[in-house]
Formats: structure tokens, sequence, C-alpha cells
């Protein structure tokens, strides 16, 4: 069976900043993953996690402080030349020029770019094909992204690097861009994406690294990572039951995390026995139960328990 070769390879991967001892700050502390070619990783993280540092350096922008990385077979920052033309980035934050017209933009990134496409179909592509004419001031916000969009892949790259791509968009314009993101990576294209939308990441991402204090915290599918984290059963009881009528918790295979009335919250790591045990009690009982939620992890409660952890154990740490 053929395996998808690796398009991008890091190994233990670290940026520090300012001198070395306490008069520095260690970024990246070793991370280490691979992106296997027309796979989407997203690489997500609190301010501060690292994330950052670590594009930048995935971009060739700077040269690590140890450790290798490999874009395409090459190191970004030393074999930049070879690199770079086969590459895309979209920064979080374009810097246009406010005068020009959309499609002059792209005539003068053009003369820069290696293959580049046509610029009717790239603007086509990312919908602004009817704002060619339009000064670049005049454009919304949602507009200049994509406008940054179609700037990062006039070059119809073989990786491509997404900076927060949907920040100022509306909902609509958001799912439109989804949609080409998906179109690119069924092309063949590689893309590493960061945002701060887990929804964006859980529905687009082939695999993830949630990065924190420099370090990956958790890596994976998102299923992967939402497997470690535990389900949700909720229901209200009928009058004349409360919480300490039903099952013991460890009947249940759960942990009672809250209670209310008769609103009851749990938390288990098997959401079929629980919600069944629950259902089955329920019934011999001969009681409905109200407002029954049973419900899988989701990637936000998995990155804020990572992001709570760890802000707890580098407050431990410092204390």
């Amino acid at each position: 069976m053929e395996t998808t070769p690796n398009v991008i390879e890091v190994t233990d991967l670290r940026r520090r900043y300012g001198a070395k001892g306490t008069g520095g700050f260690d970024a990246v502390r070793g991370v280490s993953f691979r992106v296997a070619q027309g796979e989407l990783f997203a690489l997500l993280g609190t301010n501060g996690a690292g994330k950052t540092s670590t594009v930048e350096l995935l971009e060739g922008l700077a040269a690590p402080t140890a450790g290798s990385i490999r874009i395409l077979g090459h190191d970004p920052y030393h074999e930049r030349k070879r690199v770079r033309s086969r590459t895309g980035v979209m920064l979080q934050q374009g810097g246009f020029a406010p005068d020009l017209t959309v499609a002059e933009t792209l005539r003068m990134w053009k003369g820069c770019t290696a293959r580049p496409r046509p610029i009717t179909e790239a603007l086509a592509m990312v919908g602004l094909d009817h704002r060619a004419d339009v000064r670049v001031k005049n454009l919304s916000g949602g507009e200049k992204r994509r406008l940054d969009l179609a700037l990062a892949t006039l070059g119809d790259p073989e990786v491509l690097f997404l900076d927060e791509p949907t920040t100022g968009m509306d909902p609509q314009g958001r799912r439109e861009t989804w949609e080409i993101i998906r179109e690119l990576r069924g092309r063949g294209t590689t893309v590493v994406l960061t945002t701060h939308y887990l929804e964006e990441a859980e529905l687009l991402a082939d695999s993830l690294a949630i990065m924190n204090e420099g370090l990956i915290a958790a890596s994976g599918t998102v299923a992967d990572i939402v497997a470690t984290h535990p389900s949700v059963l909720s229901f209200r009881l009928p009058p004349g039951f409360d919480a300490e009528d039903l099952p013991s918790p460890q009947s249940l295979r759960a942990t009672l995390t809250g209670s209310e009335g008769r609103s009851v919250h749990m938390s288990t790591m098997d959401l079929q026995f629980t919600t069944t045990e629950a259902l089955v009690w329920a019934r011999d009982k001969g009681i409905e139960l109200k407002e029954l939620n049973a419900r899988s992890a989701s990637l936000e409660e998995a990155f804020m328990h990572i992001a709570r952890n760890g802000a707890m154990e580098t407050e431990a740490t410092r204390s």
C-alpha cells in the first residue's frame, strides 16, 4: 500500500528570542509534526502559545534556534529560492496600496510570481471578479481578505499557509472561503491553517495540533483529540425526583458534574452506556427525562481544557 509523501517535516523545532539564560524567552520548545501531500493541517493555540513563531519558521522568515524543517524536501530559510516559488502565504493582515484597484494590485503581484495564473481566473476563484476596478481602500474587510487569498494563490502553490483567513468576513463569506480552501486541497495543495475559529478547524482540518506554552499539547484528527475528553449527558427530572434518586455514578460510568433543582449534568467517557443506563432507569421508574441532551465533547471543549490546564500549570510553576 502506497503512503502519501510528507510535504512538511518538522523535527524538535525550537525558537528563542533574546539572550541565553534568564534574559531570553523560548517561544517554541521542541515541536515535531508531519503534514502529508494534499492534507490540511491546522495549528491552534491561544495567544502566546507559539503558533505564530512556528509558522514564521515554516515560511522561512527566520532560522530556527534548533531543530529542523523541510518543506518539499528543502530548508525554507537556507534554501529559500527553492521553496518560495512553490508556496503561497496569506498573512493575517495584508499591506495593500490603497489607491490601486483590485486588478492593478494583482497585476503588480503577478510580476513577482513564478508561473502566475490569469488574473481573471484568480479573481473569479475568490468572488472578486465584479470588483476588479474598485480601489482597494473601498473594499470591505471581508473583501480585502479575499484579495489576500487571491494573491496567496496566484502562483498556484503546492503549499499554502493561511493565517486567520476568514477574519472580518460575514458568515456567507466565511463559508464560501471554506469551499475555496476545500477545492484547493482537493487539487492536491497542502494547506497549513491557523485560526481562532475552532469551528473552522473542526470542519476543514484533516489533522491538527494544539500548542500551549511553546509545546504541542495534543495532536491528531479532530476525532482523536475529542475522544480524550468526556462526553456530556444532561436532563431534567420530573417532580418528586432529584439527583439522589439516580443510580450511583459508578454504575452509570459517569461523574455528576452538576445538579440544580431537578436538572442533572453528567460527564462520561462512555456516552452510549451512560445514556442507555439512564434511559433504562427512567423506563423502570415510569418517568420521562425532560430536556434530554447527549453529546460528545467538542473541539472547543478540548481546546479550552488544554488552555485552562496549561495556564494553571504555568501559574503553579511560578508560585
